[in-house]
C-alpha cells in the first residue's frame, strides 16, 4: 500500500473523465459531490445508476448521467464507453454481489478504463466477518483482470449508529454483543472523499488495498458520546450471542435475519473492525470527522 502525503489543498486533478457506479446511493452521490468539489468539471463526472429518471439533480448539475445495471451487462459496455477512471462502489444486494461486481469489471476491462477504485470491506482478506467473502472474491476478480486498480478497504459507516439515534435515546440504550470490541468508524463523507482520493491520484502510487477507519471506539463509547452530546443518558447493555439473537427476534426479526446481525456484533466482538491504519487521513487530509460531530451532525 502507497503512502500518501497529508494535504492541505485539495490537488490538481488530472484531466480525465470519471464515472461513480451507484451515483444515487448514499456514498456514489457524496463521491460525486466530491469530485465537483475538487474542480472536476461537471462534464467530466459521469453518473451510471440503474434509473436515470432519479438522477435529475446530478443532470441539473451538469453532471452526465448514463443507465447502468449491475444485473444487465448490456447496459454496462456503453455505460462505460471512453471512461478512464472508474468508482465501484459495491453492490446493496448480499448474495448477488461476486456476480453484479464481476460484470462491471468485465466491462470496464472491454471499455479499457484505466484505473477502477472498489468499495471493500476491512481486513476483508483476515476477517471472519460474515461480508467478507464476496468482498474478497470481488478483489480476486479485480486482481485477475489487469486493470490497474486501488481497494479501498472501508471500516462502518458511523451512520450505523446515528442512523439509530432516536431509537437509542428512546430506550436509554444501546443493546448489543459486540462486548469490548473497538469499531474503527468512519462517514460516509469521509469514505467518499477518501476514494475520490484513490480515484483521481497517481495510479501507480495508490495501486493496492488500503484498509480504512476513523479513531476506533467500544459501543460503551459511543453510549457514552451520546449522552455528552444529546444531554440524554445513554447507556450500553452488553448480551451473550444467544441472548442478543433472543432479543432480537423477539422484536420481530427473522431468524436468519437475527443470526445475520448477531454475527456481525460477533465480528465486533473480535476485533475485527478496528484498525490503526493511517491511511483514511492521509487521503482526506485531515483528520477523519470525529465521532461527537457526526452525531451532533445526526441530531440537526
Amino acid at each position: 500500500m502507497g503512502t500518501l502525503p497529508t494535504m492541505t489543498e485539495p490537488p490538481v486533478l488530472p484531466t480525465a473523465t470519471y464515472a461513480i457506479t451507484g451515483a444515487t446511493g448514499h456514498l456514489g452521490r457524496l463521491a460525486v459531490d466530491a469530485l465537483l468539489r475538487r474542480g472536476v468539471p461537471a462534464r467530466n463526472v459521469i453518473a451510471l445508476v440503474r434509473d436515470p429518471d432519479k438522477a435529475g439533480d446530478l443532470a441539473e448539475l451538469g453532471v452526465g448521467v448514463r443507465g447502468a445495471d449491475y444485473d444487465r451487462p448490456d447496459t454496462l459496455g456503453p455505460a462505460l464507453e471512453g471512461i478512464e477512471r472508474l468508482l465501484l462502489v459495491s453492490s446493496p444486494t448480499p448474495g448477488r454481489r461476486v456476480e453484479q461486481h464481476t460484470n462491471v469489471i468485465r466491462a470496464a476491462d472491454a471499455a479499457d478504463v484505466g484505473h477502477v477504485v472498489y468499495t471493500s470491506i476491512l481486513h476483508a482478506d483476515e476477517t471472519e466477518n460474515v461480508l467478507a467473502p464476496e468482498h474478497v472474491a470481488t478483489e480476486d476478480v479485480l486482481q485477475g483482470s489487469g486493470l490497474p486498480f486501488a481497494v479501498a478497504r472501508n471500516g462502518w459507516y458511523v451512520e450505523n449508529y446515528t442512523g439509530r439515534l432516536d431509537e437509542y435515546l428512546a430506550r436509554g440504550e444501546i443493546v448489543g454483543a459486540a462486548g469490548d470490541g473497538r469499531v474503527s468508524a468512519a462517514t460516509r463523507a469521509d469514505y467518499a472523499e477518501a476514494a475520490v482520493s484513490l480515484l483521481s491520484g497517481d495510479i501507480t502510487d495508490q495501486q493496492g488495498y488500503w484498509e480504512l477507519g476513523g479513531p476506533a471506539f467500544t459501543m460503551g463509547d459511543l453510549a457514552a458520546a451520546i449522552t455528552d452530546v444529546t444531554g440524554t443518558e445513554v447507556t450500553y447493555r452488553d448480551l451473550s450471542p444467544g441472548d442478543y439473537t433472543d432479543a432480537l427476534r423477539a422484536a420481530g426479526m427473522d431468524e436468519d435475519t437475527a443470526g445475520f446481525v448477531a454475527a456481525l456484533e460477533a465480528s465486533t466482538a473480535r476485533g475485527e473492525l478496528e484498525t490503526d491504519s493511517p491511511a483514511l487521513e492521509n487521503l482526506l487530509g485531515r483528520a477523519p470527522t470525529p465521532l461527537v460531530d457526526a452525531i451532533r451532525a445526526a441530531r440537526l
